[in-house]
């Protein structure tokens, strides 16, 4: 028996739980019976101090672990007398780096899911569709230098453990993410953080002493702990600018902090960072005050409506526009002008009272819009769409598309492009000799299937030149064809054709007329007027701020008086119809929504990229991008993953593939693909709540 009455011998033994908001260690007396709820009681009665200490929960360093089943017991949690646990808060602030580039200091939840925090971020910021993004870590120049496995660990100290029987001071230094099975790999390599940016607290193994004043007046007090009434702008005190609404210029400080991929090595390799959606913040390796970024992770963005999305569109517009700067997505000379063009009327009308628009609260409404009249609205545009460009008015007639047009196919026989009559109908492509073999239906010279085909515009407006690429699926892999169109509306036809015949869809669908309207006015925004609308001199544009580095170099001298001729077609827009139509044109670009991945499949010694987008899979040369073979999500079975050797299967109809990812872990290409399927699935008739056990279900690789 010992002094304060415990029985020795009972199974009872000491746990040492170090308080964090107190920066004191309590040693407790326990069984391993005891559920955790009751180690959290037992540890507060100790602590004979009067606060909420409902957001507080136990958290295990050495295992990388929250202990947030309260009822599950020490022993199925696998806690021993030599563990050594902190009683901490759930929510911890955390520096947000937006699409934007600008810095929000958040009270985020660390315990919950990834996605779940993801989910309440984006409530606070007033952003719709929270399952179009997520957040990741901040890259660095050297992590496009090498892939993954071959990053350098850093150096750290456990800030969680106890030395020489010591308590650690806080929960501010790195711990390295033992996650479980199936978790993401790659986030077990750390990244270092951003450099520390004005009213930033650094990461530090010391307790946070001098700066916790900084944070106190931002509504944040360390010894009090998280308040659930607090707002977004009490923790940043006070937003100068909405969401809805970004800073004209950011320092040359958080510019100099981008890192610009130079090939489509490094362009793969910034995938690397994106933070696993089935693990909490805590759990990957970010502490209290550290940086992560939010970005738009799945490029399909639903029902952008100009309503409820002023702040969604703005960040898109602004991920956009920084993709394109930053020369993550490339683009013709043309397309750059346009693009400066839409940014510059952005920024003129930044400063412009806008129809309907609120300042106080960042949102756009348009005019009202009775619910019937929009179904009915809708209900018209879906019954209309079948009206194509040959007036086939008849629904009983397959439509279809004929043309004199121009073609190669790339081989060591044909070099020059020779004109056929083409004819497209029922998602195959058929070329004849002459108009007549057409009409009387003889037998073609050529028939192309273009489902599955990879479409790509071949299109330079200041030399006339209207062609498509088209890499159409073989025995041998993917064939390289190209068509020459003698004109822009010629070539808004057959394009819009050829991209819908490439998803499964025939000229018959309601989507044909608008594909075609936006490729033509997406051609429209290109071409430069012979005198701008507003003086060059009037304004003072800094040209880096509005072209990538490539176009700076190139166009040079006459890049201010280019950028506003382009300006002159796009000077009527307002401000959401400018940002509206960069995010359109940019959606045009080949490159968008495609995010890229270095691969090996199983049998090749050489490695490959692997594209993954909204509906499908792309093996790509690695030296030069092009297309090798695509699999598409309609005709896919199943996709897992073999965690013991981290490798990939993906079962389709036609083959299975297997892989092993070398830029980032396999549970970040599983998460892609598995978050686009979730992504199709979302309708209006269906209920709007996100189903996150279903998200997990999809992407989670392992339940």
């Amino acid at each position: 028996m010992m002094s304060n009455g415990q029985v020795i011998g009972d199974g009872s033994w000491d746990l040492i739980v170090y308080v964090t908001n107190l920066q004191t260690g309590r040693s407790i007396r326990v069984k391993g019976d005891l559920h955790i709820g009751g180690v959290m009681l037992k540890l507060v009665e100790d602590l004979e101090i009067s606060m909420d200490w409902s957001d507080h929960a136990l958290w295990w360093p050495e295992r990388n672990i929250w202990l947030n089943r309260t009822r599950s017991t020490l022993d199925q949690y696998g806690v021993q007398a030599d563990a050594q646990l902190e009683f901490t808060p759930m929510h911890k602030i955390l520096r947000l780096q937006m699409p934007d580039l600008r810095y929000l200091d958040m009270m985020v939840d660390f315990s919950v899911k990834t996605f779940s925090a993801v989910i309440s971020i984006c409530k606070q910021l007033g952003i719709r569709h929270p399952e179009e993004l997520s957040l990741c870590k901040p890259l660095e120049a050297a992590n496009l230098k090498c892939n993954f496995k071959d990053l350098p660990k850093r150096k750290h100290e456990n800030g969680g453990a106890h030395r020489n029987g010591h308590v650690a001071k806080d929960t501010n230094t790195f711990i390295p993410a033992h996650s479980p099975q199936g978790s993401n790999g790659s986030l077990d390599k750390s990244f270092s953080c951003a450099p520390i940016t004005p009213g930033r607290v650094p990461q530090s193994s010391t307790p946070i002493s001098s700066p916790a004043g900084t944070w106190k007046k931002n509504g944040y007090d360390a010894n009090a702990g998280y308040s659930p009434n607090m707002s977004l702008e009490q923790l940043n005190g006070g937003l100068d600018n909405s969401l809805a609404q970004s800073p004209p210029t950011i320092s040359p400080k958080d510019r100099s902090m981008l890192v610009r991929p130079k090939s489509l090595v490094e362009k793969a390799r910034m995938n690397v960072a994106w933070l696993d959606s089935s693990l909490s913040i805590m759990e990957q390796g970010v502490q209290e005050y550290g940086t992560l970024c939010l970005r738009f992770k799945f490029y399909e963005f639903y029902d952008l409506n100009q309503k409820y999305d002023a702040v969604r569109i703005n960040q898109i517009y602004e991920q956009a526009k920084w993709q394109l700067l930053n020369e993550e997505i490339d683009c013709t000379e043309e397309e750059m002008l346009m693009f400066a063009a839409l940014q510059l009327q952005i920024s003129l009308q930044a400063n412009q009272p806008q129809p309907n628009f609120t300042p106080n609260n960042g949102t756009t409404t348009p005019p009202p819009e009775d619910d019937i009249d929009s179904a009915l609205n809708e209900l018209q545009t879906t019954l209309e769409g079948s009206r194509i460009s040959n007036n086939y008015n008849d629904i009983t007639k397959v439509p279809e598309l004929n043309d004199e047009l121009r073609f190669l196919k790339k081989s060591f026989l044909m070099k020059t492009f020779k004109k056929y009559w083409f004819s497209c109908k029922d998602l195959n492509l058929y070329l004849y000799k002459t108009r007549e073999d057409l009409i009387h239906r003889q037998e073609p010279v050529m028939k192309v299937n273009l489902k599955g085909c990879e479409v790509t515009p071949d299109v330079n407006i200041s030399q006339n030149k209207f062609g498509i690429k088209l890499d159409v699926p073989s025995s041998e892999g993917m064939q390289d064809m190209y068509i020459r169109c003698e004109s822009e509306s010629q070539y808004a036809k057959w394009l819009a054709a050829c991209k819908l015949a490439a998803k499964g869809r025939s000229l018959a669908d309601s989507s044909y007329d608008s594909e075609v309207q936006t490729i033509t006015e997406f051609l429209q925004m290109q071409k430069p007027s012979e005198k701008p609308a507003i003086n060059p001199n009037s304004l003072d544009i800094q040209p880096e701020e509005y072209v990538s580095p490539r176009y700076l170099k190139k166009i040079k001298g006459k890049l201010i008086q280019r950028i506003f001729e382009a300006h002159a077609n796009v000077k009527d827009l307002g401000l959401i119809d400018a940002k509206l139509n960069y995010i359109k044109a940019w959606q045009s670009l080949p490159e968008y929504g495609i995010s890229l991945f270095i691969v090996k499949f199983m049998g090749n010694k050489k490695e490959d990229l692997l594209g993954i987008a909204n509906n499908r899979i792309m093996k790509m040369d690695i030296g030069n991008g092009d297309h090798q073979k695509t699999w598409r999500y309609n005709t896919m079975k199943a996709w897992n993953v073999n965690w013991e050797v981290k490798h990939m299967m993906v079962q389709f109809e036609e083959e299975n593939i297997v892989f092993a990812c070398i830029s980032a872990d396999c549970k970040v290409i599983h998460e892609f693909i598995g978050g686009y399927i979730f992504l199709s699935m979302r309708s209006k008739e269906a209920n709007q709540a996100l189903n996150e056990e279903l998200f997990h279900k999809l992407t989670g690789g392992w339940s």
